[in-house]
């Protein structure tokens, strides 16, 4: 087991990774929980395949378990209310103890609800997904979509504990796990080089989940996550250097209503994307742009390009939480390890980036003819 420890302005906390490491979460909530009643917030999928588990593990302290549906589409104030209701109705009180079982969107959304139960009440995460083991659950964003863009209402809410156990991963569907590694090789591209080389050499190994392949990836990806958000919990510096690719993805999800992509899927387009305005500028070589390019491709193929002008794409990327005074704000490589913040680019050069996007989809996802 790891311990990586997490500065935070309400107290630090320590993310707990390795196999088998769900095995701490009755010691980590009887140590945060201060003898209030556990409340598991959780999804019928996931809950099929560990409540069992869970339950052993918390015993009597559990009060309630609340289930609500994890698709992207139901991360919405909607099911915030359900579930604080159904809190209400349990008998949840101020010293009550959130368990968020789940994956990024069951981890936004209890997050949520903790920050605003009773103005505030104790949070674990124990992250079921590759995205929110590695990004997610560390750092403390919480909050919902609106139709008008991704992310929108939220707070800064870490929890007391996250326990990052990479064996939660083996009853991820194939799609899912491989829409989490886009999100690790992120973390190669923003700031670890090794990590990225790693993954060049090993990516085989890590689709097929073996254990100690995974378990560094994983262990690495969340040490860059908590250095970075120690450093700035609020997003006023160094941590916008997460939202590498982010921007051209939450326009992507938000344009097909969240209904055609996983979130790590949009980041692989938009880190594709950000790589060639990164050409385009001249801030990239084209050699680097390649081994990115490669990499997010030897993960499997992505959905196709959405069938949109790039007008509308551009229209969508101006709800970006990053935007300045209604001037988009990017971030992009320099090299594989370091990339700059707070770029802006031409309306022009954007357009030409996203035609671009669509004519490499529209090659790469072209039926083949058949051979006569």
């Amino acid at each position: 087991m790891k311990k990586i420890s997490v500065r935070a302005a309400n107290g630090n906390y320590e993310v707990l990774c390795g196999e088998g490491v769900l095995r701490e979460l009755p010691r980590v909530a009887s140590r945060i929980g201060q003898d209030g009643s556990i409340f598991v917030i959780s999804s019928a999928h996931v809950w099929k395949h560990w409540g069992v588990r869970v339950e052993k593990l918390l015993g009597r302290a559990r009060r309630a378990t609340i289930l609500m549906d994890d698709a992207e589409t139901a991360k919405n104030l909607s099911t915030v209310e359900k579930a604080c209701r159904d809190l209400v109705r349990a008998g949840a009180d101020r010293r009550a103890v959130i368990v968020a079982v789940g994956g990024g969107v069951v981890g936004d959304v209890a997050g949520f609800v903790a920050a605003s139960y009773a103005r505030g009440i104790t949070l674990i995460h124990v992250p079921t997904t590759v995205v929110a083991q590695v990004d997610s659950a560390i750092g403390g964003k919480t909050g919902v979509n609106l139709p008008e863009g991704k992310n929108l209402v939220g707070a800064f809410y870490p929890g007391k504990s996250v326990v990052a156990d990479p064996q939660l991963l083996s009853t991820m569907p194939p799609r899912e796990f491989r829409s989490g590694i886009y999100e690790i090789i992120k973390y190669g591209v923003i700031g670890d080089v090794k990590l990225f080389e790693f993954l060049e050499k090993n990516m085989s190994k890590v689709l097929r989940r073996e254990r100690a392949a995974l378990t560094l990836v994983i262990e690495r990806s969340v040490a860059q996550k908590a250095r970075v958000v120690s450093e700035d919990e609020r997003e006023s510096g160094v941590r916008e250097i997460l939202n590498f690719g982010h921007t051209f993805a939450h326009a992507l999800e938000s344009l097909t209503r969240y209904r055609k992509y996983l979130h790590g899927e949009a980041v692989g387009w938009g880190m594709l994307a950000a790589s060639r305005l990164a050409v385009e500028k001249g801030m990239l070589s084209s050699v680097e742009e390649e081994r990115i390019a490669k990499m997010i491709a030897s993960v499997g193929p992505l959905p196709a390009w959405p069938s949109v002008p790039p007008a509308r794409l551009i229209t969508a990327m101006q709800a970006d939480k990053k935007t300045r005074a209604g001037r988009l704000r990017f971030v992009l490589p320099e090299r594989i390890g370091t990339v700059r913040c707070g770029v802006e680019a031409e309306e022009e050069m954007l357009v030409r980036v996203l035609r671009e996007c669509s004519l490499a989809a529209a090659q790469t996802f072209a039926p083949k003819r058949r051979r006569k």
